[in-house]
């Protein structure tokens, strides 16, 4: 049973299919290691246990890039389709325990462990229902939701990481400002260029 000194899990959202990279960015090198196991290392380095990768497309090589990390595994009924799909999958393998989830999109190379402990250490000492990164005016992951908001993730349908809920409840949320560079993305054969470079 989930109390408030649970831990802090996560949700890592790795079943897209790079259509605009051409090839499967989350295995592109970034600082020696594939794309998805630096940001799944983030979140492990940061505290978050359990860490549950949500795979679909390419999710067999996916998985082998994460070989010997604690990770567990879902997999997205329809990697293709909305966001939400994905989300739900990975909220629905978490343990009972677990007290709140962050969650991060795995090409958000730019995210570092310091952001998502600032998160959980802000769940720790609040009341929040959840706590939201903030890049210039746009609210994006890392994310943290409690366990009282997840059934309503699980009832929401569409793009981004729960962002009807994020806005439902943004008066009350812990708000934690980044550099809007932090946002940058690698969805593009430029934007991976511009991040080797």
């Amino acid at each position: 049973m989930a109390t408030e000194h649970g831990p802090v899990a996560a949700v890592l959202l790795a079943a897209g299919a790079s259509t605009r990279m051409g090839t499967n960015k989350l295995l592109l090198d970034v600082a020696g290691v594939p794309m998805v196991r630096r940001t799944a290392e983030v979140l492990l380095a940061a505290g978050c246990d359990p860490l549950c990768v949500v795979t679909g497309h390419d999710g067999a090589r996916v998985r082998a890039a994460l070989d010997g990390l604690p990770c567990r595994f879902a997999e997205s009924p329809d990697p293709t389709g909305p966001t939400s799909a994905s989300l739900h999958a990975g909220l629905r393998a978490l343990p009972p325990e677990a007290r709140a989830t962050v969650v991060l999109l795995a090409d958000m190379v730019h995210v570092t462990p310091a952001m998502v402990r600032a998160l959980c250490d802000a769940d720790r000492a609040g009341t929040a229902p959840l706590q939201v990164s903030r890049y210039g005016d746009v609210l994006a992951p890392p994310l943290l939701f409690r366990r009282a908001l997840w059934p309503e993730l699980l009832a929401w349908h569409g793009e981004g990481c729960g962002k009807a809920v994020v806005r439902a409840h943004a008066a009350e949320a812990g708000m934690h400002d980044w550099p809007i560079a932090a946002l940058q993305d690698i969805d593009t054969p430029v934007d991976y260029a511009a991040l080797r470079g």
